[in-house]
């Protein structure tokens, strides 16, 4: 029976025997969504952060099994449409956050995570939710987006 979900506002219907291949993959490998990247493998550095129901999970030890009946969204589909970036990919630009840039998908949907719960976090907020590794420690500006995020969003909903 196919494990069915919803990826980026699309129904999916994975099949039976990916049950248990761990859900980063399964996105990569067969989705084609290459935004969600590997980190460590094991939970801790965040680069292969989604959002499971608007809450920031790492892929990487989510089976395909355990989104069954679950919304996903990736990186790819954050934005409305190709056009309207939502405020926290905005706020990232308008910061300039990146540098390598390999850690910032994970980073952006645990900003959205965040926002989600709290729209307006104070700095412990955001340390103790942004828990993703960033190699180049661009921490600072993280927050600084993060902030920049919370008061363009107060117009829009996330």
């Amino acid at each position: 029976m196919p494990i069915e979900f919803t990826l980026n506002r699309d129904p999916i219907a994975a099949p039976d025997d990916k049950a248990e291949m761990p859900l980063l993959w399964f996105l990569r490998e067969d989705m084609r969504l290459k935004g969600t990247k590997f980190g460590c493998g094991i939970g801790q550095c965040g680069a292969c952060t989604v959002l499971s129901n608007g809450s920031a999970v790492r892929s990487c030890v989510m089976r395909v099994a355990d989104a069954k009946g679950l919304s996903i969204v990736t990186i790819e589909g954050l934005a409305s449409g190709e056009r309207q970036l939502h405020p926290v990919q905005q706020a990232w630009i308008e910061t300039d956050v990146a540098q390598c840039g390999y850690c910032q998908s994970g980073q952006i949907l645990s900003a959205v995570a965040l926002l989600n719960r709290s729209p307006n976090p104070t700095d412990a907020d955001i340390d103790a939710a942004m828990t993703n590794l960033c190699r180049c420690g661009s921490y600072v500006r993280i927050r600084k987006a993060v902030k920049a995020a919370a008061l363009r969003s107060k117009t829009s909903q996330l």
